[in-house]
């Protein structure tokens, strides 16, 4: 992907966001890491990206930036030390008229809501420009495969989430009184793993939970487990699905208090073996956001209280 202003050939990709944000550039990271022989790939928390910035950046780089609100303090300073840097910029936001928009090269105001097609959420539409890149970059033997999925998950999302519609209800009853979560994935949705724990129970519900690694589960957490641990697995469809299955076994046997989300048995398996293990996040993302808004709605929680954020100097 060369820049038409001067024809420099891209050489990284920097993804920068906070929060939920981050989580929804997490999968084009991680496409980008496991498909591009030439592209440096990265994700930064915006104010590290601020602090710490990478030496490689410059007018090679081509970065990511997401803010829902599009006025986030730390992203506006990240897209202006990238700027500083010579480097092209995209930036995408809910907000038309967002703060960011200004110090951008290319502004994209995505959909958000209930009516709003996946495919013009801020995780797709990123993935879908990562695939562009790629594609101009060295070309993408999959590219072809990756639009047909793109193409196709709007109507893999809704049938995974009516045929999640009752086991939510069942998980915001059971689960109503609990106090501490652990949420684990791999691959592409190990940042979905991360979100939901971070955003959806704690910022969203106060509640303690931390995300753990399916690959790491072994190499240390996996001794707090007993039978009154809650753990939400979110088991992938694609190549790290033997990862999530692995806690699986062992949560089966020393666990009582689990939940399985298996985007497989949701109907994902239905999108292209070659691509579809990057789309597990934008399935999980969808079917979570009910499971969150059962759970605040038996809770008496709305998901949009705080009693920091927007509220407090911080």
């Amino acid at each position: 992907m060369a820049r038409a202003e001067d024809g420099v050939q891209m050489s990284e990709v920097f993804f920068v966001a906070c929060g939920g944000s981050l989580v929804d550039l997490y999968p084009s990271k991680f496409f980008l890491a496991s498909e591009s022989r030439l592209l440096r790939s990265d994700l930064y928390t915006a104010n590290e990206f601020v602090h710490a910035v990478p030496r490689v950046l410059g007018e090679r780089s081509v970065v990511i930036f997401c803010s829902h609100s599009g006025a986030t303090p730390e992203i506006v300073e990240a897209l202006k030390v990238a700027k500083a840097a010579g480097s092209l910029t995209v930036s995408l936001t809910y907000n038309e008229s967002s703060d960011f928009a200004a110090f951008s090269d290319n502004n994209i105001v995505y959909e958000w809501g209930d009516e709003a097609s996946v495919q013009n959420n801020p995780m797709a539409i990123t993935l879908a420009l990562s695939l562009e890149i790629l594609q101009h970059t060295e070309g993408y033997a999959n590219y072809h495969e990756f639009q047909e999925a793109l193409l196709k998950i709007d109507d893999v999302v809704t049938a995974a989430r009516n045929k999640a519609g009752e086991r939510v209800l069942t998980f915001a009853e059971a689960y109503q009184n609990e106090k501490l979560f652990y949420s684990l994935s791999s691959g592409a949705s190990f940042g979905l793993a991360y979100g939901f724990a971070i955003c959806s129970l704690m910022e969203m519900q106060r509640l303690h939970a931390s995300a753990i690694h399916s690959g790491e589960f072994f190499h240390g957490p996996f001794e707090i487990t007993d039978k009154k641990t809650n753990f939400i697995v979110l088991l992938n469809e694609g190549r790290t699905r033997a990862l999530d299955e692995r806690v699986i076994v062992f949560l089966k046997r020393y666990a009582k208090n689990y939940i399985v989300i298996d985007a497989k048995e949701l109907g994902l398996d239905v999108l292209p073996d070659s691509v579809v293990e990057y789309f597990n996040p934008i399935l999980f993302y969808s079917v979570l956001c009910d499971y969150r808004e059962a759970l605040a709605k038996i809770r008496n929680h709305p998901l949009e209280t705080r009693r920091y954020m927007g509220k407090v100097e911080y």
